[in-house]
């Protein structure tokens, strides 16, 4: 009998053993990309799953700030990155559904980018202040007819100018660009606040972003766009004020990595995913915002992004908002 031959070959089984221990995904922490600032919806949101997910991984989830260009630069920086799982993104409805009906210039498409999941929908909400003497939609509808109203946003080409625009639209103002005023705002927060401090009409954002508004009764909400009512916020939704299409008007939150991620990659991100949205902390976060928790496959999220864009781009063609710069 050779010995040799056969301590090498055990050795190089054992060898191949090891490797393959090694080469198990997550062997090291994961690189979570947030592409807006802190205390936004995304940074929220993402916070809020963080200790969720590392548990259900077994592995840290390091949370980075990666922010610029309203989501893409972030978003760039993922779609950059190699497919083996350790840099993901906390995809958002600004950087993967309005950036690209938006803006003719951005330096990626869906189609760069893989996701797993999507796994938080944000109803969007319309609001008023109680001191405008505006109490339903018709009031606000019947005054913008008049002339005069304005809205906030987080900024041109943002899902809020795009929200505000859509809802005027469907409830009859045929030039909602012209016959209402955009007054953007440096971030969600600003635009919140000009609303409190009367330098606008109205705003219409994600629930989360004016959950704490409506329960202290500084805001009213006179719309939103989940198809049953929403807990919190005492207002109509769009299909009880006969426009249903407006469900489709929502902000998400979701996972992606590059468009070369792996097929064992997207399994487990699979697997933590159904595990981390069961997370009592987590849930109690995101009902607080308002949030209703809806986990989508790879294939349901897929179709989900690429309705909203459909939606998104039709409605930028149809008014000229296409940001060609």
């Amino acid at each position: 009998m050779n010995f040799t031959k056969i301590g090498m070959a055990c050795a190089l089984t054992l060898g191949m053993t090891a490797t393959a221990a090694l080469a198990e995904y997550p062997e090291r922490p994961i690189n979570m990309i947030i592409p807006y600032g802190a205390g936004g919806a995304t940074d929220i949101s993402a916070r809020a799953i963080a200790e969720a997910l590392t548990a259900a991984a077994g592995t840290p989830m390091v949370m980075s700030n990666v922010t610029g260009a309203g989501g893409a630069t972030g978003s760039v920086a993922v779609q950059n990155a190699k497919g083996d799982g350790y840099t993901m993104l906390f995809a958002r409805v600004g950087s993967h559904t309005v950036n690209p009906a938006m803006k003719a210039t951005l330096p990626y498409t869906l189609a760069d980018f893989r996701f797993v999941t999507v796994y938080e929908i944000n109803p969007v909400v319309c609001a008023v202040t109680p001191a405008s003497g505006i109490n339903s939609m018709d009031d606000l509808i019947a005054k913008a007819k008049e002339g005069g109203v304005s809205y906030s946003s987080s900024g041109v080409g943002s899902l809020l100018q795009l929200a505000a625009v859509m809802v005027l639209k469907e409830f009859g103002i045929e030039d909602p660009l012209n016959t209402t005023v955009h007054i953007p705002q440096k971030g969600g927060g600003e635009a919140a606040t000009a609303v409190l401090n009367g330098t606008v009409t109205f705003i219409c954002t994600n629930s989360s972003a004016l959950a704490g508004f409506v329960a202290n009764g500084q805001l009213k909400p006179l719309l939103v766009t989940t198809p049953e009512r929403l807990g919190g916020f005492d207002a109509p939704t769009a299909t009880e004020l006969g426009k249903p299409s407006l469900e489709q008007l929502v902000g998400w939150t979701g996972i992606a990595g590059p468009a070369s991620l792996t097929d064992e990659v997207a399994a487990k991100w699979g697997e933590w995913m159904a595990t981390a949205v069961k997370d009592e902390k987590f849930l109690a976060v995101m009902e607080k915002a308002g949030s209703v928790i809806d986990l989508m496959s790879p294939d349901e999220a897929k179709a989900f992004i690429d309705g909203q864009y459909e939606t998104f781009r039709k409605l930028v063609d149809e008014l000229g908002m296409r940001i060609e710069g």
